[in-house]
């Protein structure tokens, strides 16, 4: 992303417990419903932002970016939030920054194509912002948390088996697996909207359901702290 235009950064978020955090700590918060997705517009750590709680899944992600897009003309929008983790040497509470976003349940493989393929866009991989992803690499060190700069897969299904989770990984050499991140990658494609996004792991290759429930809360804290140190680094990089 090389200009600031509207100086509004868009954040989407899954889940109620990952906006929590943010909207406790936006200033000067308005709060709009758009269909059936929430919208909190407000300053975190300086910067102004929009942020979304989309609920989960690819349409209802779909729908949020494209609201979000239409209705606040954001200058980029960051996806953040838990994930699953799809490589062994991944722990609980490490992060996966994401270099690009594929759709592992698109399968149009009896025409020919690659899994995953995505028409219109006629590719697979969804490259993320090269500028915000370095800038989320930067908030990462800052954070003091393990990571990684690796794909994030996407997908309408929970991957909740140790032999789905490292087939997800071989097939598109992914390191963490959601269910809304491609969707808005699609969406900002399409849309000529800088994308980015990362994720903290809240259940391991060989976890189970208890294991992410029992983690969701703080992995879901972890990633609105990276987020602050985001917007204190988007900040001074774009002199706001």
């Amino acid at each position: 992303m090389k200009e600031v235009k509207n100086n509004l950064i868009g954040v989407i978020v899954a889940m109620q417990e990952e906006v929590e955090e943010l909207r406790r700590s936006m200033q000067n918060r308005t709060e709009q419903k758009i269909g059936f997705a929430d919208f909190y517009k407000g300053i975190l750590n300086g910067v102004n932002c929009v942020v979304s709680c989309c609920g989960e899944g690819k349409v209802n992600a779909a729908f949020a970016a494209q609201s979000m897009i239409l209705k606040y003309n954001p200058d980029a929008i960051i996806n953040i939030g838990v994930a699953g983790g799809l490589r062994d040497e991944l722990k609980v509470l490490d992060v996966v920054i994401a270099t690009d976003a594929v759709q592992h349940d698109n399968d149009t493989t009896a025409l020919g194509n690659k899994r995953g393929y995505i028409y219109r866009l006629d590719k697979v991989n969804l490259k993320c912002d090269e500028d915000l992803t370095n800038l989320l690499v930067k908030s990462a060190k800052e954070s003091n948390v393990n990571y990684v700069c690796a794909t994030i897969a996407t997908g309408e299904q929970f991957i909740d088996t140790a032999e789905k989770k490292r087939a997800l990984a071989k097939d598109f050499n992914a390191a963490a697996c959601d269910m809304e991140g491609g969707a808005i990658a699609h969406v900002c494609a399409l849309m000529n909207v800088p994308y980015a996004a990362y994720r903290s792991i809240s259940d391991s290759v060989e976890g189970t359901e208890e294991e992410y429930l029992r983690k969701m809360k703080q992995a879901s804290d972890d990633s609105a702290n990276i987020f602050k140190n985001f917007l204190k680094n988007y900040k001074k990089a774009y002199n706001l």
